[in-house]
C-alpha cells in the first residue's frame, strides 16, 4: 500500500459519519479528489461526465443517491461534518469532526494533485 493510501485510510477514519436526509443530494456536485482516491472509483465515459457537469451533479450520483458511497472521496465525507461545510438541511454528526482532524484532511487535499471526479 502506498504512503498516500495509508494516509487516506487514516484520514477517512478521522471523519465522523452521519445519516443524510433520505432523498437529499444537495452536496453531490462536481468535486475534485486525489488520483489515489479516483483510482478506487469506476470510470465514467466522457458523455456521462459532460451530462453530470451540465446539471452540476457528481458523475457518480444515481437516482437513489451516491453509487460509490463506500469509496466516496474524502471531500464528500467532509460535507456536513464541519461548520465550514455545513449540511444545508442541518444534518451532521454529534460531535462534529475535530478541528485538528479537519485541518489534516485539508492539508492532504492541498498537498496532492486533484482531478475532477
Amino acid at each position: 500500500m502506498s504512503c498516500n493510501r495509508h494516509k487516506i485510510h487514516f484520514l477517512r477514519e478521522l471523519i465522523p459519519s452521519f445519516e443524510c436526509e433520505p432523498g437529499c443530494h444537495d452536496c453531490c456536485g462536481p468535486v475534485t479528489t486525489s488520483s489515489e482516491e479516483m483510482a478506487r472509483l469506476p470510470r465514467k465515459t466522457q458523455a456521462e461526465q459532460e451530462a453530470a457537469l451540465e446539471h452540476l451533479n457528481c458523475v457518480h450520483l444515481g437516482p437513489n443517491g451516491c453509487t460509490v458511497y463506500e469509496e466516496r472521496p474524502m471531500i464528500c465525507r467532509l460535507f456536513g461534518t464541519t461548520p465550514r461545510m455545513a449540511c444545508p438541511r442541518g444534518r451532521g454528526p454529534d460531535p462534529m469532526i475535530e478541528p485538528e482532524a479537519e485541518q489534516l484532511v485539508h492539508q492532504f487535499i492541498a498537498s496532492t494533485r486533484q482531478v475532477l471526479v
